[in-house]
C-alpha cells in the first residue's frame, strides 16, 4: 500500500508544494489540508500559530492516517515546526531548510538573496537556517506579490514592473553590504507562479531557488525509500484528497492554478478555536 502522505498550508499557496511532491512521488497518497479559516498566519503571535499548526497537523495524521508531513507554509515552518514535530508521532519536514540547502548548492559567492512574505522575513529563518550552512543571506519582504498572484496577474505587465522595482531595491542593499548574490530564494508558496517572470528580472547568471521543489526534492529523499519507481504513473491518477476549514468555494477556484490540475472536491473541516 503506498504511504500517505500529509501536507499543511495556512491557505492553499502550499499547493506548489503539493504539486512538485506528486510530481515526484506520484504513487503515494495525499492529504493536503488548507486552514484557510484562521489566515493569515503572519498577523498571529508565534504561540497561537504553533497552536493552528499543531491542530492541523494532528488532523492530517489521526483523521487521515498521514505517515509523513509536509508543511508546505513558511511561516508554520518558521515559527511552528518544533511544536508540530512535538505534536505528532511522523516524521515533519518543513519548507525552509531545503530551500537554504538548495542555495547552498547553488551558490558559488556564498551570498544569497530571500524574498518571502513580511513575517517569514521577520522570522529571519531563512537567514538563520543559510548561515548554518555558511552562506550569507539577504532577506526582503514582498508584500504586493501574494495577491498579485491570487488575483490571476502570473504574466502580466504590473506584476513584472513591480518584481523589478523589489529586485531593484534588493540588489541595491545587497551592494551597499558588500554582497554578491548570485542565487535568489523564493521564500513563499504563491513565488513558484511567479518564476518565469523572476527568472526574467534577475541579473545574468543568478540562479532562482524554488523552495517547493526544493521540499519536494528533500521528502522523496526522505520518505520515498518506500514508493516503487513509477515512471510510467502519470500524475492525474495520483490519490488526493483536499481538505479546508473555510472558503471551500475558492479553494476549489483558485487551487488548481496553484496545482496545475483541478483539485476536485474540497471537504469542508472544523479544527476548533
Amino acid at each position: 500500500m503506498p504511504p500517505t502522505i500529509g501536507v499543511f498550508d495556512s491557505g492553499f499557496g502550499g499547493l506548489t508544494v503539493l504539486r512538485a511532491l506528486i510530481h515526484k512521488l506520484p504513487q503515494a497518497r495525499f492529504a493536503f489540508l488548507g486552514d484557510t479559516a484562521r489566515l493569515p498566519y503572519g498577523s498571529k503571535s508565534r504561540r497561537t500559530i504553533a497552536r493552528y499548526a499543531a491542530q492541523s497537523a494532528q488532523f492530517l495524521v489521526r483523521e487521515q492516517g498521514a505517515q509523513f508531513l509536509v508543511i508546505a507554509c513558511n511561516t508554520a515552518s518558521a515559527l511552528a515546526l518544533d511544536a508540530i514535530q512535538d505534536a505528532v508521532p511522523v516524521p515533519v519536514l518543513g519548507v525552509i531548510e531545503p530551500g537554504a540547502s538548495a542555495a547552498h548548492a547553488a551558490s558559488k559567492t556564498g551570498d544569497v538573496l530571500v524574498i518571502a512574505t513580511d513575517a517569514t522575513v521577520q522570522s529571519h529563518a531563512y537567514a538563520a537556517a543559510c548561515q548554518a550552512l555558511g552562506l550569507r543571506a539577504l532577506e526582503m519582504a514582498c508584500p504586493l506579490l501574494v495577491p498579485l498572484v491570487e488575483e490571476g496577474w502570473t504574466n502580466h505587465p504590473v506584476t513584472a514592473q513591480v518584481i523589478r522595482v523589489y529586485l531593484d531595491q534588493l540588489l541595491a542593499e545587497a551592494a551597499a553590504k558588500g554582497l554578491n548574490p548570485d542565487t535568489l530564494v523564493l521564500g513563499c508558496t504563491h513565488y513558484p507562479l511567479l518564476r518565469p517572470l523572476l527568472e526574467q528580472a534577475v541579473p545574468a547568471g543568478m540562479r532562482v531557488i524554488d523552495s517547493a521543489e526544493a521540499a519536494a526534492r528533500a521528502a522523496a529523499s526522505q520518505f520515498g525509500v518506500s514508493i516503487p519507481p513509477a515512471a510510467s504513473v502519470e500524475a492525474p491518477q495520483t490519490e488526493l484528497h483536499c481538505f479546508a476549514t473555510d472558503s471551500v468555494e475558492k479553494f476549489e477556484r483558485l487551487g488548481s492554478r496553484f496545482l496545475g490540475r483541478p483539485v476536485g472536491h474540497v471537504e469542508l473541516v472544523d479544527l476548533g478555536g
